[in-house]
Formats: structure tokens, C-alpha cells, sequence
């Protein structure tokens, strides 16, 4: 048998770290990051302006270098010049002083291009990510999201220094050093440079091939971190199944996989970094074999030929370089790419041209003929045909098997999701057609899920109005019977909850969302199944305590039990998306359809004495 979890579902295959960049948008991408780069043109041209003298400096360095040696020769023949020797000493440190000065103001202003671009792209990307609709969420792994907001902005972060100026550098060093090496001595300059090309090809190779492997790697890497995070959230269930050596087994072949990549980027490093290795100390061998000569037979002085072994010595990390540029160039298009195409997703659900404030007057829910079907391969229809209006103060109640489209039903009211047929208005005004913010705060939903942010229960409570009085937040904390438990902690209101709430049993966590709804306000109210979690007992307090809460609003209650909707205004029944029943309970228990079968299958008579007690 196979147990469950064997498999990680992939998000949204936009996303996916090994997934094919169209050259194009590779492109594209490169050019917008550019662009982006120079809207700090003072750091992004200091930067550049930087490198020339930084260069020009490092240059110089083999040149006074040559003199110096020859100079000492000099000396050593019996024409000593020690003022000319320590000019040179002079001339060669405050070069480099300056070299290190301008390399320094490069560094530095390249990074803080580099920081300041992640740090507005890091901010586009975060509210992004607040306006996409509840659609987008569902085909796309939030790790996606998390990769894409963190490794592939790195990847985007690090161009300016690590590609484009490094373009700059490697081509002002490489080309003015090739020219002035081959304009000294054509033949030892061509011996000198006979490294470059094949140090070029190799490190350019090896860095697009340790690109390749690190997105693999990644993906790997990804995989194990989904694992981890998924036994850390449930290890309780683990425990209680003794599965530990199943996750075990499972995360340690996941490991292996990620060792293994990790293996074979070692070996391409190590092979390549050798091979360009061989590659200089073999030029450099043939540039000392043939300088040697020309030395010797009075052509060229011996510092000319130590300026050309330095020169060798100090292109030898640039010329490495070029796979880093290469690489540079790659990880930016690939990261750009995935990090524009989630920038440019268009917002579904927004509001619409000229949109206006939901203006609330009678508050009078209405939905006309609603259909919805979710995107997928097959848009199944989920509901279809819905209609029923709702008025302040009245309480619907929906019910149905599960599947039946209850939730998604309630979640179109909010505008988590639109219509795909028919509307849905408020006071008469089509929720589509105004601003979604004025919608969000009209409608509230008490979800199925009871999201608790790990902070204290005060906080929690008053999320949606978090400068509300003490007074209010024990007020709404008390209609949801919560707060009775709340002054039984040790640091009552102020006490953290955990990680999803994890340090609350459900029915306290539902409770606790109830109450933070309540602070909302809303002119449409929706509990969702928001009640199963708790006892009948608190359940029957808690509408209580709502029922003048309900007074100014309409209420729309999804739940399981009868006991929860039993005494509604009217109650819907739902299968299959539509409403196949409607009425009140009387109504519905006379039709003597599905409604009165669950009934009697739910019902005994002491829960109808209790029923009738808590009513009271």
C-alpha cells in the first residue's frame, strides 16, 4: 500500500524552477532590469565612472612594476639611482591607493544599486502578490511564490554588479591590456594572451553548466523544504501513526538527491578550475621560455619581461571572471523572466473603470441567477441558478452534503471569486461595479479555516480595526463566548498564541476568528461552518449572544447541523449547486423532503429539549 504524500504537487508550472525561458523573454527581461538599474543614476553612473580610473590604475601596475626591476638592474651594474627607485616606490603605492580607493567607490555604489533595486522590486512583488485573486492561489504553490520573491530577486539583484559592470571592467582591463601587451611585443604578447581564449571557453562553460545544475539543485532543495515544512505541520499526526521512519526514509531520499547535484558541481568546478590553470601556468611557462631569449640576446629588458608576467598575473582572475559575467547575464534573464511574468499576471478580480464607494442604505442582498465555475482544463459548473434575497435582520440559513457548493457560493459574495453568471447585488448596486475595499468591508466571512497570526489574542481579535479600544475588543470576545477563557490565561489578552494558533484547540480558534469578524462591522455576515469545532452547548450561546449583533445586518449561516440553522429566517437547501428545498423549518419539515430526512437522521429527542432550551 502506498501511503499518501509520496508525491509533491507542483504549483503553477510559470513558476517552476526548471522550467523553459523563452529566449525572448530572456531578453526582455535583461532590458527591463537594465532600465530599472538606472533609475538610480547617480549611484548606477558613479559606479561606472568608477570602474575607468579603477582600471586605468590596476593597468599602471605592471608598467611601474617593469621600471622598478629595471631600475634595480640598473643599480646592480654599478649606476645606482635610489631617488629614481623610491619615486617609483612612491608612484606604485599611491597607485594602488587609488586603485583600491575607485575599486572601493565601485563595489560599493554597484551594490547599492543592486539593494535598492531588490528593495522596490521586493516591495512590487509583496503587493502584487496582496491583489491576486483568490484564483491564482489555488494553481500556485505559495513555495513558488517564496522562490520567486527570494531566490530569482537575488538572481535579479546581483546583475548590475556581477554582469553589467563587470562588462565594463572586464572590457576596458582585457581589451586595454591586450593592446598594450601586443603593442610592447607582438610575440610575447600573443604568447601572453594565449591562455585567455580557452580560460574564456572553460569558464564560461562551467559557470552555464553550474547554473544548470544549481535550478536543479534548487528544485531538489525545494522539494525538501516542502517535505520539512509539511512533518513539521503535521507531526502530530505523525506521531500519532509511528510514521517517523516512513518520513524518515522519505526526506533522507529526497537528501540524496540533493547530495548528489551538489557532487557533480563540485566535479565540474574542480575539473574546470584545473584546466584553466594548466592553461595560464603553460602560457606563462612559454612567455618566461621565449622572454628568456629575448633577454638574453639584449631584445627586450628584464622588466619588460616581468611586466609581462604580471600583466599574465593580473589578468588571470578577469579572464575567470568571464564565466561569472556569462553567468551573470544567464541567472538574470532566467530570474527576470519568472519574476516579471508573476509582476505582469493581469488582477482578475479589481476594481473596474470608474468604480464607486458600496453605498449601504437598506441593506438588501439580492443574487440574481448566479452561476460560477471554477478555471481548470474543465470548467465544471460549481453552482448555477442561484437566487434569493436577503434583508437586514434576516437570518439564512444554507445547508447540504458536502460538495453541495456552499462555500464557494459564500466566497462570491466577498468577491474572492466572480460570478461567471448572473449578479450579485447589494442595495442594487452589482458588487462588481464598485471598489473592492468598500465590498471587503461589507461583507465579512468567518472562514473554515481559522487563521490564527502568531501574536497575542488581542491583536488577533483586532486585525481588521487594530486602534479599536480595549472595551470593544472584550465586548466582541465576549459575544464569542471567548472571553471567559481569555481572563483564565495567565496574560489574559496579551497571551501569544502559536504558530497557527496551534496553542488553541479548534473550537477556541473559531471562536477567536468569530470575534475578530465581529469587529468588522459588515452589513453581510457569513459564518461558514464556522461553528463545527464547537460544543452545542457554547454554539447556542454564541447565537445568542449575536442575535441583537444580527439585528442591524443580514446573516448568512452555512453549516452541517440543523441545530445551528434551525431557527432561521429561511433555510437553503442545497445539492448539486442549486437549491433544491427552501423555506423555514416548519415549512421544510412539512414538505417532507431531503431537509426532514437529515433531520431524522440527526435529530433525537433529547437534542430537540436542548434545542428548545437554548431558544429560550
Amino acid at each position: 500500500m502506498k501511503r499518501q504524500g509520496d508525491a509533491v504537487v507542483a504549483g503553477d508550472p510559470v513558476f517552476r524552477r526548471t522550467a523553459a525561458i523563452d529566449r525572448q523573454k530572456g531578453i526582455g527581461a535583461i532590458a527591463r532590469i537594465t532600465r530599472r538599474c538606472f533609475r538610480y543614476p547617480w549611484r548606477a553612473g558613479l559606479a561606472l565612472a568608477a570602474t575607468v580610473p579603477a582600471v586605468m590604475a590596476q593597468l599602471s601596475i605592471p608598467v611601474i612594476l617593469g621600471r622598478a626591476v629595471d631600475q634595480t638592474v640598473a643599480m646592480d651594474r654599478g649606476t645606482p639611482d635610489i631617488g629614481a627607485l623610491v619615486v617609483i616606490a612612491l608612484t606604485l603605492l599611491g597607485v594602488s591607493v587609488l586603485r583600491g580607493l575607485f575599486t572601493l567607490v565601485q563595489n560599493y555604489s554597484a551594490e547599492s544599486v543592486g539593494h535598492a533595486l531588490a528593495q522596490d522590486l521586493r516591495n512590487e512583488i509583496y503587493a502584487k502578490v496582496q491583489r491576486l485573486p483568490f484564483s491564482f492561489h489555488d494553481r500556485t504553490h505559495s513555495g513558488d511564490l517564496i522562490t520567486v520573491g527570494m531566490l530569482d530577486l537575488e538572481g535579479v539583484r546581483m546583475y548590475f554588479s556581477t554582469a553589467l559592470v563587470r562588462t565594463v571592467m572586464l572590457t576596458l582591463l582585457i581589451g586595454i591590456g591586450a593592446w598594450m601587451l601586443l603593442t610592447t611585443n607582438v610575440i610575447l604578447g600573443l604568447l601572453a594572451l594565449s591562455f585567455v581564449p580557452f580560460a574564456a571557453w572553460r569558464s564560461s562553460a562551467m559557470q552555464l553548466k553550474l547554473r544548470r545544475t544549481w535550478l536543479i539543485l534548487q528544485e531538489k532543495l525545494g522539494v525538501l523544504s516542502q517535505k520539512m515544512e509539511e512533518n513539521l505541520a503535521g507531526i502530530r499526526v505523525v506521531r500519532a501513526f509511528s510514521a517517523q521512519e516512513y518520513e524518515m526514509a522519505k526526506f533522507d531520499a529526497s537528501s540524496r538527491e540533493a547530495l548528489e547535484y551538489s557532487h557533480q558541481r563540485i566535479d565540474v568546478r574542480v575539473r574546470n578550475t584545473s584546466a584553466m590553470t594548466l592553461s595560464f601556468f603553460a602560457a606563462m611557462g612559454l612567455v618566461l621560455l621565449f622572454g628568456g631569449r629575448q633577454v638574453a640576446a639584449g631584445e627586450i629588458t628584464v622588466g619588460t619581461l616581468a611586466t609581462f608576467l604580471t600583466f599574465m598575473t593580473i589578468l588571470q582572475m578577469p579572464v575567470r571572471q568571464l564565466g561569472l559575467m556569462v553567468n551573470g547575464y544567464a541567472r538574470a534573464s532566467t530570474c527576470g523572466a519568472r519574476l516579471f511574468q508573476l509582476m505582469d499576471t493581469p488582477v482578475e478580480i479589481d476594481d473596474s473603470p470608474g468604480a464607486r464607494e458600496l453605498e449601504i442604505t437598506e441593506g438588501i442582498l439580492r443574487l440574481d441567477n448566479v452561476g460560477f465555475a471554477y478555471q481548470g482544463p474543465v470548467a465544471r459548473p460549481v453552482v448555477s441558478g442561484i437566487s434569493f434575497e436577503a434583508r437586514r435582520g434576516e437570518t439564512i440559513g444554507i445547508l447540504g452534503a458536502p460538495g453541495a457548493g456552499k462555500t464557494s457560493l459564500m466566497q462570491l459574495l466577498p468577491r474572492f471569486y466572480d460570478v461567471t453568471e448572473g449578479a450579485i447585488t447589494i442595495d442594487g448596486q452589482d458588487i462588481r461595479e464598485v471598489t473592492l475595499d468598500s465590498v471587503r468591508q461589507s461583507v465579512a466571512i468567518v472562514q473554515q479555516d481559522s487563521f490564527l497570526f502568531t501574536t497575542t489574542i488581542e491583536n488577533n481579535i483586532a486585525y481588521a480595526s487594530p486602534f479599536t479600544d480595549d472595551r470593544r475588543i472584550r465586548g466582541v470576545a465576549d459575544s464569542a463566548q471567548l472571553h471567559d477563557y481569555v481572563l483564565g490565561l495567565p496574560h489574559q489578552y496579551s497571551t501569544v498564541v502559536g504558530e497557527r494558533g496551534v496553542s488553541l484547540s479548534g473550537g477556541q480558534r473559531q471562536r477567536l476568528s468569530i470575534a475578530r469578524t465581529l469587529m468588522t462591522q459588515p452589513a453581510v455576515l457569513i459564518f461558514d461552518d464556522s461553528t463545527a469545532a464547537i460544543d452545542a452547548g457554547t454554539e447556542s450561546r454564541i447565537r445568542a449572544a449575536l442575535r441583537d449583533y444580527a439585528k442591524d445586518r443580514v446573516t448568512l449561516i452555512v453549516a452541517h447541523r440543523l441545530a445551528s440553522i434551525r431557527n432561521a429566517d429561511r433555510i437553503l437547501f442545497m445539492e448539486g449547486g442549486q437549491i433544491v428545498e427552501r423555506g423555514t423549518h416548519e415549512e421544510l419539515m412539512a414538505l417532507g423532503g431531503r431537509y426532514k430526512a437529515l433531520h431524522d437522521l440527526q435529530m433525537t429527542p433529547e437534542d430537540d429539549v436542548l434545542r428548545t432550551e437554548a431558544a429560550r
